[in-house]
């Protein structure tokens, strides 16, 4: 065309096409991004189901695969019909003509642009929306399985007399269902119109009629199927009010009806639920009316309805009915949700008992021997001497201990079953001398040993009485661990993926005779001798040397998923991990126990808690301590129902069903069919080291310190609330840890293994209740919780008033400022409660650090008991002072003075006693300011404690040169000093 401008033209360009080599170059790019795409894609798939069959749980791979997939291609395909149709109905039923208007003039272009892609168009628009319903859906995985295979409870809510089952299992699903329903209908409502308005069924500032009789009708099909949908909203809602979560001011979270809900908001409920039937059937009436009148005044009847009668009314009913008696009102729902709550978490047989705190037997001397029966108190803590373990056993860097050790049983070679604090001798990759890939994934591959010690008793040095300890470990000082597979390729501190059992030789171990090598065995893995799996595996994990590396050839298996929980996690993921896997020796090999719960958080009536915060205490808020289960999972049913055992060299992972009785146990054990062994399974000498779970026990602790009550009115009253106290020892804030400990209740007759805790009340520090569970798995009694509740009118100390106590003893301080010398540090050990005789033992181990040794040796115990203190170097020392087994008489039960505290040491110095009273005053007045933050009035505090301190010692040396006053004054005042001192600078660094 000749340029319109008239100006000269200038010499054409010719553009032309590509050539064939580079047409064809980048065909053959585009193919291979292709291809690249898929294989990445097939990469995760493929080493996916390589894993699972390695560890013969292909059926839970396959069984969610193809469960994901039908659910994928069920509602994609659902919902891309829905829409497609809709538009492609709307599009049929567009007008012949357009009027003759602006809009549809503007409108014009775009119909003309799409018509020759009106069918791709309609094909892309419904495939993306089918595969973002069909995306969703899979994740719905869990609740498709547990609604076809469920399994009845046997248990009603007492509110509808449905099974629990429809509640757990059922309605999940509808909801799911109704979902997606308003998905379908908003979705299909929205692209129909559009349609209409694209092709002049809907109208907005055209002339005449807003829309065709045609679009009339088809949207207000629409439009009725959303509505109806409201009212299966409705209905369904009635029941959602049974398992309704709520803020309730007596008792904090609350689940289940309230007064309000059963007779406010569950008749409002029926009653919108018709109002919005009788409004779906007016918009489908428009098919033959061909007007909207009537629906929309029906629409907005409901919308009214729901506002009125859905809010307003229930607000008026709280607030004129329930509040001026509420009490009374909410006492019958308050009873439901008692009931239910003690069924769903397991502690409606928790057994309280009435506890005196007081001695009954008047010769405290006659209870020294009764120690040894009632407990086999443990002085090894577990989660202090990891680093003693790690100076003496670790033997080389390569190996390490978990910060946690763990407590079990074993049996010694006379036959006596003692409690034994057992570790693993791990891998620890940061010790290895030169980090490379090989060193990392080929020879550095295993840890070696496990190491275990008496829980019960220490050294002359303090350290720990080994009884299998050693590279390689063998046993000593009475151990019976026998001989086992020592090599761990599996464990809590195994984290990244090795390369074994091909050329590459592995680092067994050294000794005397120099470096060991090793090539493993087992048929744990995946084997890398297929080219394939090897390309697979190099690009999962982002490592093109396991492609081409010549350290892989014939037999090399590649190990991942290595610590017990991720393990168990895979074989069985509808199962909720403890955070506490163990190790233990079982027929000569090293088994990871791992404790698995199922839950469900829509039990009727039963309130919820949130796992994490829940199970969390003053070990999981250190850093590299133990980890929370769940941490955001809320639940209101948990059920200890499978144990886990996962083989620490070959990876074998069993699951043993537990709860015989659990339904939802029953209802995964019917979608995953022969993953769960019965638990006939179990071997007697695996069952000698199954206990309680440690999770499990501070979910039912948490709810016990309010569900312990079964009448209503004491429960709406809060008088009972109890609280889980702070872990004494420490100055985390963090709740105390529960503790192992073999132990004899006064119902028992003998010792068993038992896990245990203390309540107080709730913010207090005096004690409430001492909460015990019986931990030993081949007991008949397994799983019974005692508690012993002490008198409400009465004070008894609790754990931090008994650390209180120990601190402010002068002896004790004094012996603490001395253990403190130098760069030393004193570490307190678990702080252990043992009922005896009507009253309370305490137990503490205390441990020192410092000076050229880096680990914790234990060097003192303190043992209180009746008001009577002891500080020795051993247990039994520290026993027979505070039960006068050496000729020291504790004092008497009358000098508990009412409110928990004894009365300070007296001296025969009338001068000495009344400064030392002066310096206990201003002690306490020092610890009062302390917890108020008033730094002011603490200061003041200390220093009149500083004058009260040198007044007494300024007195008894006066004394002392003039022959009059005693030996005890004397030290009691030096050690107060030197004890007040000491932890008033503990305070403070502690507050900084």
């Amino acid at each position: 065309m000749p340029d319109r401008g008239g100006g000269p033209t200038g010499p054409r360009i010719r553009v032309g096409r590509p050539s064939r080599r580079v047409r064809t170059l980048l065909m053959t790019l585009g193919v291979l991004a292709v291809l690249l795409m898929a294989f990445v894609m097939f990469a995760g798939f493929w080493t996916d189901w390589l894993w699972y069959r390695s560890v013969k749980y292909s059926s839970v791979f396959t069984t969610t695969l193809w469960t994901k997939i039908g659910l994928f291609f069920v509602f994609g395909l659902l919902m891309a019909a829905a829409v497609g149709f809709n538009i492609w109905l709307a599009h049929r039923l567009r007008p012949p003509l357009s009027a003759m208007s602006m809009e549809q003039q503007s409108l014009d272009r775009y119909r003309m642009g799409i018509a020759p892609y009106k069918r791709w168009l309609l094909l892309g628009i419904t495939s993306l929306i089918g595969l973002i319903a069909g995306a969703s859906a899979s994740g719905q995985w869990r609740t498709w399985l547990m609604w076809v295979n469920g399994v009845p409870f046997g248990q009603k809510d007492p509110q509808f007399h449905l099974d629990v089952a429809f509640y757990a299992f059922d309605l999940p699903w509808y909801r799911f269902l109704l979902g997606f329903g308003f998905a379908a209908a908003i979705l299909s409502l929205i692209a129909a119109a559009l349609t209409h308005y694209l092709y002049g069924g809907l109208r907005i500032t055209s002339p005449g009629a807003r829309a065709t009789a045609a679009a009339t009708g088809h949207l207000s099909v629409l439009l009725g199927i959303f509505v109806a949908l409201k009212a299966v909203a409705y209905w369904l809602d009635r029941y959602g009010l049974a398992v309704k979560s709520s803020d309730f001011k007596a008792t904090g979270n609350w689940t289940g009806l309230r007064y309000v809900d059963a007779n406010a908001y569950l008749p409002a409920k029926t009653i919108l639920f018709c109002i919005a039937v009788i409004c779906a059937l007016l918009f489908f009436a428009t098919l033959w009316r061909r007007t909207w009148q009537l629906p929309v005044i029906g629409f907005g009847l409901m919308v009214l309805s729901a506002i009125l009668i859905g809010g307003l009314y229930p607000a008026i009913v709280q607030k004129f009915q329930v509040q001026p008696n509420e009490q009374a009102k909410e006492a019958p729902y308050v009873e439901k949700n008692l009931e239910a709550t003690r069924k769903a978490y397991g502690i409606e047989d928790a057994k309280v008992e009435e506890y005196s705190g007081e001695r009954n037997t008047d010769d405290v001397t006659k209870l020294r021997d009764d120690v040894d029966k009632t407990a086999s108190v443990r002085l090894l803590d577990p989660n202090i001497v990891s680093p003693t373990y790690q100076q003496l056993q670790q033997i080389r860097n390569y190996y390490g201990f978990p910060a946690n050790l763990d407590v079990d049983r074993y049996k010694d070679k006379d036959g006596k079953v003692q409690d034994t604090v057992i570790g693993l001798r791990e891998l620890n990759l940061g010790g290895i001398p030169k980090n490379n890939w090989i060193n990392d994934h080929f020879r550095y591959t295993h840890g070696f040993g496990a190491v275990a010690a008496k829980g019960t008793a220490a050294d002359g040095d303090g350290r720990p009485v080994f009884t299998e300890s050693d590279l390689p470990s063998r046993n000593s000082n009475g151990g019976n661990l026998g001989t086992y597979q020592q090599r761990i390729y599996y464990g809590e501190k195994t984290s990244q993926y090795s390369i074994v059992g091909g050329p590459q030789k592995e680092i067994d171990y050294s000794d005397d005779s120099g470096e060991k090598t090793t090539s493993y065995k087992g048929n744990s893995g995946v084997n890398l001798s297929n080219p394939v799996n090897r390309a697979a595996y190099a690009v999962a994990f982002s490592e093109p040397q396991i492609l081409y590396s010549g350290a892989i050839g014939e037999g090399s298996r590649i190990l991942y998923n290595r610590t017990p929980k991720e393990r168990v996690e895979a074989v069985a993921p509808w199962l909720t991990i403890d955070g506490d896997a163990y190790p233990a020796v079982v027929d000569n090999k090293i088994q990871w126990i791992v404790d698995a719960y199922t839950t469900t958080n829509g039990y009727p009536y039963a309130s919820r808690t949130t796992l994490g915060d829940t199970t969390a205490d003053s070990l999981t808020a250190a850093d590299n301590q133990r980890a929370v289960v769940a941490q955001q999972n809320q639940v209101n049913y948990i059920r200890n129902s499978v144990k886990a055992t996962v083989d620490a060299y070959t990876g074998e992972v069993k699951l043993y069903q537990w709860d015989t009785k659990d339904p939802v146990l029953k209802t995964w054990m019917k979608a995953f069919p022969n993953t769960v062994k019965p638990k006939a399974d179990i071997s007697q000498s695996l069952m000698d080291h199954l206990r309680y779970p440690q999770d499990l026990f501070k979910v039912q602790r948490e709810l016990l310190t309010r569900y312990h009550v079964k009448d209503a009115d004491t429960f709406l009253s809060g008088s009972e609330v109890w609280q889980v106290p702070d872990d004494p020892t420490n100055r985390s804030g963090d709740a105390v840890p529960p503790y192992y400990l073999s132990m004899k209740l006064p119902e028992q007759s003998a010792q068993t293994f038992s896990l245990t805790t203390t309540f107080t009340p709730n913010g207090r520090d005096n004690l409430s209740a001492f909460m015990s569970v019986n931990a030993q798995a081949d007991t008949s009694d397994y799983g019974k919780i005692t508690i012993l509740k002490l008198p409400t009118g009465k004070t008894v100390d609790g754990p931090k008033r008994v650390q209180s106590q120990f601190n402010s003893e002068p002896s004790i301080a004094e012996s603490i400022r001395l253990l403190r010398g130098g760069d030393s540090e004193v570490e307190y050990g678990n702080l252990l409660t043992v009922p005896l005789d009507g009253g309370l033992l305490y137990v503490e181990p205390v441990y020192v650090r410092g000076g050229d040794l880096k680990y914790p040796l234990l060097k003192k115990v303190l043992v209180t008991y009746g008001g009577a203190t002891a500080f020795e170097d051993t247990l039994d020392e520290a026993l027979n002072k505070v039960f006068g087994a050496e000729g020291t008489t504790p004092p008497p039960a009358d000098q508990d003075q009412g409110d928990g505290t004894t009365e300070p040491p007296t001296s025969s110095n009338p001068t000495v006693q009344a400064a030392l009273n002066d310096a206990q005053k201003a002690f306490d007045e020092g610890q009062e300011a302390l917890k108020n933050g008033d730094w002011e009035a603490y200061g003041r505090a200390q220093k009149d404690l500083e004058d009260a301190l040198q007044r007494a010692e300024d007195a008894q040396s006066k004394a002392d040169e003039t022959g009059g006053g005693g030996k005890n004054s004397s030290q009691n005042s030096s050690q107060d000093s030197d004890k007040n001192s000491s932890q008033s600078s503990d305070k403070s660094s502690g507050s900084g």
